[in-house]
């Protein structure tokens, strides 16, 4: 039972994460979804979620934007004072 409730917990941390990516980059949630699906950013999330979801939304869109711009995407990264990746 608690695995079931640590999935669901894992997909609404996603769902959520997608949508203030969408928010940050002026997307609509299905375009954010495909561009973090195309450049790895779901697969990041996914495989880093113990560490980010100690994060403010903020630092994960951080994260996020300059691992896929890294991964070919063309989405600049907005962060002020980007952190490292390797500091995750």
């Amino acid at each position: 039972m608690e695995a079931t409730q640590d999935i669901k917990d894992k997909v609404a941390y996603i769902i959520a994460v997608i949508s203030e990516f969408a928010a940050r980059h002026s997307l609509s949630t299905a375009q954010a979804y495909r561009y973090l699906d195309r450049y790895g950013g779901l697969e990041f999330v996914t495989r880093h979620y113990n560490v980010e979801h100690t994060l403010s939304f903020e630092e994960v869109v951080d994260d996020l934007t300059g691992y896929c711009h890294r991964k070919g995407g063309g989405l600049p990264s907005t962060s002020s004072a980007p952190r490292p990746l390797s500091s995750i």
